[in-house]
């Protein structure tokens, strides 16, 4: 690994990078409630071995950056998208493919319209613009997370069952439920978390709306990942963005839930690797 804590603009964004720094860079953007870890280590070595310089962060409230006091987050969406610059000018890079997960993908989708000179491609997978006549979660994720009231945030095997049956529940027929390594992940962020119940604010944000209204101005080639049997953000939100951003290619994960798998990693890797190969423009 290679961690670094930014502190710029008053706050700490903790990044890790892989691959050669003269190389193409991909910044990756990971869902709410989630650390960086959830871009396994693995994942991000073989992208990076396609020739890629690959970046992932902590957002706000999760793992080793900037925590608030639980129910009280002091930023918005829009923070949050700027906090992807932030690590870009960090790192000294101009132009970047930004790859970004469920929440992370709406954030991407603001940053190609907020810092649009930044964006050489984007890579949406699980998201959505959140346009109203969407479907909803289903009734049992939203069940599920209004528990989240009985968690002792102070309590490792408290947090980690949490996250083991979060990812339980959001895995595709498609694929074998991997406990014992959601376990390990969940283990891993607990022990690097410094305030793990601050996750959880990240229900509570604000912002956004006026971008994601734009999506059919997002001028940048961009590539969508979404899963058939994705039960937080259904498949039709991933058919819908490919519908409203122009020039937008759809790859869909049959049999896929709201997850990154490792028996999607090929498909992924190889279609973010040659998404990231479209554009000339120099970094």
């Amino acid at each position: 690994m290679n961690e670094r804590l930014l502190e710029v603009d008053g706050i700490k964004l903790c990044s890790d990078s892989f691959g050669n720094p003269v190389n193409p860079a991909v910044l990756l953007i990971m869902g709410a409630q989630s650390s960086m870890i959830w871009w396994e280590e693995e994942f991000c070595q073989r992208l990076a071995d396609a020739g890629r310089f690959v970046i992932r962060y902590d957002n706000r409230d999760v793992g080793r950056s900037t925590t608030y006091e639980p129910g009280q987050p002091g930023y918005t969406f829009e923070d949050m998208a700027d906090d992807a610059v932030r690590v870009l000018d960090a790192y000294k890079i101009e132009q970047a493919h930004i790859v970004g997960m469920s929440m992370g993908g709406m954030l991407t989708q603001m940053i190609a319209l907020r810092h649009s000179e930044r964006v050489l491609t984007i890579t949406l997978l699980a998201t959505s613009n959140f346009a109203p006549h969407l479907p909803p979660m289903e009734a049992r994720i939203m069940d599920f997370f209004s528990n989240m009231g009985t968690i002792d945030w102070t309590s490792e095997e408290s947090v980690v069952n949490f996250a083991v049956e979060r990812s339980r529940l959001l895995v595709g027929s498609k694929h074998i439920f991997d406990k014992e390594k959601v376990g390990f992940l969940a283990k891993k962020e607990f022990a690097r978390s410094d305030l793990p119940a601050s996750m959880s604010n990240h229900a509570l944000l604000s912002g956004g709306e006026s971008y994601l209204v734009r999506t059919r101005e997002i001028n940048v080639p961009t590539l969508i990942l979404h899963g058939t049997e994705d039960p937080i953000i259904p498949y039709e939100h991933g058919k819908n963005l490919a519908k409203e951003i122009p020039g937008s290619v759809l790859l869909t994960l049959s049999g896929s839930g709201h997850e990154l798998h490792y028996d999607d990693w090929d498909s992924i890797i190889d279609a973010i690797s040659k998404h990231t190969s479209t554009s000339d423009k120099q970094q």
